[in-house]
């Protein structure tokens, strides 16, 4: 018997300390240029070694492809769709902006010459669209197919994260206040189309 449980704290400790590598990674590729986040600096701030980090994702590379792909089911699961409940949505994105803003903005500024961030980039607009066509499924179901890409082309600026950045970032505004514009943003386009 003691063996079996063995074997499973080691399956635990195995899970948890690929979970930090993992974490760590996503952190400090929101803190730094790409180029420096190195498989020792990653396994400090993991509490592993680079040994470890090696043996779990096989190189740099693999580190960060996994890295992604732990990244984008975490994003998945903080902006929850509510498809009969708009503000509860609206209000899980606001909730992941305010938590992943900075980082977010520091990949985004490396999009141009950073060949693995703009694919990750690529990824994230391609699921907020996918978010904003969800969460708004009922109401560009009632829009005729000519205008629905419009609809949501600018629902999608309504709630994009450099509008959340200029009205809660630049201007300042808070929490409430930086919903209560966006939500005016969403009724204008909803209204209009």
């Amino acid at each position: 018997m003691p063996r079996e449980y063995d074997m499973t704290t080691r399956a635990a400790q195995a899970a948890s300390s690929r979970l930090r590598i993992l974490d760590a990674t996503i952190e400090l590729t929101g803190e730094r240029p790409l180029s420096a986040v190195t498989l020792p600096i990653v396994a400090e701030r993991a509490g592993v070694t680079v040994q470890t980090v090696l043996r779990k994702f096989g190189s740099r590379e693999g580190l960060f492809e996994a890295a992604a792909v732990h990244g984008r089911t975490v994003v998945l699961a903080e902006r929850a769709i509510h498809p009969e409940d708009v503000d509860a949505s609206v209000d899980a994105l606001l909730a992941h902006y305010e938590r992943t803003s900075a980082s977010t903005l520091v990949l985004l500024g490396q999009e141009t010459w950073e060949p693995l961030i703009a694919e990750i980039v690529d990824a994230g607009k391609a699921l907020h669209r996918t978010w904003v066509e969800e969460v708004f499924a009922q109401a560009l179901a009632a829009l005729p197919s000519s205008a629905r890409a419009e609809a949501v082309d600018l629902l999608v600026v309504a709630t994009d994260l450099y509008t959340y950045k200029l009205l809660r970032i630049d201007r300042g505004l808070s929490l409430d206040e930086t919903r209560e514009r966006m939500q005016r943003l969403i009724g204008a386009v909803r209204k209009v189309l």
